[in-house]
């Protein structure tokens, strides 16, 4: 029995199992993902979801599912599970599910009459290939199974139906078939270790619903393509693997490729290593660039979410050199300073006043943790981040006269704080914002250090007397010393905005504060008392008026209450950095036990990843997407400091 466990009796309780979800990924930016009874209900669930270079990179569902039959005499058990309308599944294999395990990798068994069969997933690790292995545990006789390929062939954002546009021809290949569906597609290879029969019977499956796009309020329907089935006959004991891949394979090495592939994961066996684990899922090196996935399953690789979970990914892992692979990745796609927070490399938007900032903060955990060469290798991006924002840059991004960072744009949301309704930025706030301008002042502090260290004299006498002017200017703008907390943000006509939200923390946990210890004592406790929850940091007080405890519903009702209440796990890294320099190592045991209160969620929603929301009010259901960069490097990072404070301690006494 593995570290995650699941409740066998109530496997085949749809209820229960559709709202856990797994996810597999390959560095390739491939992944194959369902829930754990093989029923997609997402239009981003497919066991084969790979970038498509020809079509802009972006992930394209290419493989939906593989159904599985067996046949015993006349009759024919269908092991496949899709939803149809009206709540109706066909067919219902989820009923001969008797076990899944995900210790190393996802495994189902199935029971069929006197037939049990277990079906093992994989993705290779560096390219856009799918393994999956069926084993037939007993068997009286020898057993005939037949497989049908489920494809879509379109992009992950979207939905596909019946047309006849499609190229449903196949390709006879070594062991399989070879099929696209469209042009500039790649050639899908569907191929067996053992040579099958492929019987053709070209069908469309029609009117396919997918459970949680309808309860996010998108469309939900579409057809799939089914160009026939594979027939294999296999004896008790006997193994056969299934390949599907963007390029044609050697069939003969499956077996083997498949259990190499196997010894190189990480089993998921303890908290750390299920972390560990999901960690590795958002790194993708591909075309000789390496980046960040902010989440799954909708994200891709957006700037602020790069710098924020780099070091918790990387770093915490003891791996400098994907570290530093990251931030060449990223200072190549910089432009006046600003670096892309959303979009791809032909369609990059710059619209993120925290980006750079935050850029500045991940060469300063790389230097800590060792990386070399820092400022000969990131000093001139460091310092056109310092000059665009001291001379101005786009969307009205720049250093007023009291050398602080003023930002906004019509319409724009450029914070973290960043989701948009159909009246506006759900959360406006446009002017002084208090962890921008902890970051500012962060970032020229750690760029005059190290320019110091390599005398860099130019830089020193253009910049080294702002960080006392920031200070100065700073304390005055957002302390209230009456409520004795920073305001959140300060707008064009000077008014503050003292609504209680995390972003205080953050001028605290950097390096370089400028917050007085009592300050800082202050606004840690304010956060405890109500933003705290087991799992994350409310965005808002539940005392305001504006608070939104319920993170469900439509694009609109979600995004409004996305930073109105809606907790997020990733801002326990800078509220446990705060705890931690406020209360000293008498507050370690309280930030280990916020850690790992985490490990109640490794068997829910994302199965041994963490979340990217939580709802403000309790039981703190999970909502968004199911594994978030952020969330999972920040519990990393955090558990990497505890530690060190622990052997520290330890050493002292």
């Amino acid at each position: 029995m593995g570290y995650i466990k699941f409740d066998k009796t109530r496997l085949v309780n749809l209820e229960y199992s559709l709202g856990k979800e797994i996810l597999r990924t390959s560095r390739s930016g491939s992944y194959s993902s369902t829930t754990i009874v093989g029923c997609n209900t997402r239009k981003y669930h497919g066991l084969l979801v790979s970038p498509v270079d020809e079509l802009e990179g972006e992930r394209y569902v290419l493989l939906s599912s593989l159904d599985l039959s067996v046949v015993q005499g006349e009759k024919v058990f269908n092991i496949g599970i899709h939803k149809y309308d009206g709540d109706h599944y066909s067919p219902k294999g989820h009923k001969y599910l008797k076990d899944f395990d995900i210790n190393d990798i996802p495994s189902m068994s199935f029971e069929v009459g006197r037939v049990k069969v277990t079906q093992e997933r994989l993705l290779a690790k560096n390219s856009d290939q799918l393994f999956i292995r069926y084993t037939v545990d007993e068997a009286e006789d020898n057993v005939k199974i037949q497989f049908r390929p489920v494809l879509a062939f379109r992009r992950a954002h979207d939905l596909t139906f019946s047309n006849m546009n499609a190229n449903t021809r196949v390709n006879y290949i070594e062991n399989g078939i070879g099929i696209k569906l469209y042009e500039r597609f790649p050639t899908l290879s569907l191929q067996f270790s053992k040579k099958p029969e492929f019987v053709p019977v070209p069908d469309w499956y029609r009117g396919i619903e997918y459970t949680e796009e309808q309860k996010r309020g998108y469309d939900y329907r579409e057809d799939l393509f089914v160009p026939g089935f594979f027939e294999l006959v296999l004896k008790s004991g006997e193994s056969v693997v299934f390949s599907a891949s963007t390029t044609e394979v050697n069939p003969a090495g499956l077996k083997t490729r498949f259990a190499n592939e196997r010894k190189t994961r990480v089993p998921r066996d303890n908290y750390r290593n299920c972390l560990v684990n999901a960690a590795q899922q958002f790194i993708v090196k591909r075309n000789e660039n390496t980046n960040i996935m902010a989440g799954y399953h909708w994200f891709g690789s957006w700037g602020r979410d790069t710098f924020i979970s780099l070091p918790g990914l990387t770093l915490s892992t003891g791996d400098i050199a994907t570290c530093k692979e990251v931030l060449d990745t990223q200072v190549k796609k910089m432009r006046g300073g600003l670096f892309p927070n959303m979009g791809n490399d032909n369609n990059p938007a710059f619209n993120s006043v925290d980006a750079p900032l935050w850029f500045i903060w991940a060469v300063q955990q790389y230097k800590k943790a060792g990386g070399k060469a820092t400022w000969k290798s990131y000093g001139n991006a460091i310092k056109k981040v310092i000059e665009a924002y001291h001379d101005g840059a786009a969307f009205n991004i720049g250093m007023k006269e009291n050398n602080l960072i003023y930002a906004g744009s019509p319409g724009k949301a450029l914070t973290w704080m960043d989701a948009i309704t159909s009246a506006g930025p759900a959360t406006p706030r446009t002017g002084y914002n208090v962890e921008i301008n902890a970051l500012w002042y962060n970032a020229v502090s750690f760029a005059i250090e190290i320019a110091a260290k390599k005398g860099d004299t130019d830089f020193i006498n253009s910049y080294g007397s702002l960080p006392e002017k920031i200070k100065e200017n700073y304390l005055n703008l957002f302390w209230d010393s009456e409520m004795n907390y920073l305001a959140d943000y300060v707008d064009v006509d000077m008014n503050r905005n003292m609504y209680v939200r995390p972003n205080m923390l953050i001028a605290v946990s950097l390096p370089y504060s400028m917050l007085t210890k009592d300050m800082m004592k202050h606004v840690v406790d304010k956060a405890e008392q109500e933003l705290l929850t087991p799992r994350g940091l409310r965005t808002l007080s539940p005392k305001n008026p504006d608070y939104k405890g319920v993170y469900r519903g439509d694009q609109e009702k979600r995004d409004t209450a996305y930073h109105q209440g809606t907790v997020w796990p990733w801002l326990i890294g800078p509220f446990s950095e705060s705890y931690l320099k406020v209360y000293g190592k008498s507050g370690v045991k309280k930030i280990r036990d916020i850690i790992y209160r985490f490990e109640d969620v490794m068997d829910e929603h994302g199965i041994s990843t963490v979340s990217e929301v939580y709802d403000g009010d309790p039981p703190h259901l999970p909502g968004g997407a199911i594994s978030q960069a952020w969330s999972v490097s920040e519990l990393l990072r955090i558990m990497d400091l505890i530690d060190q404070l622990t052997i520290y301690n330890n050493k002292s006494l």
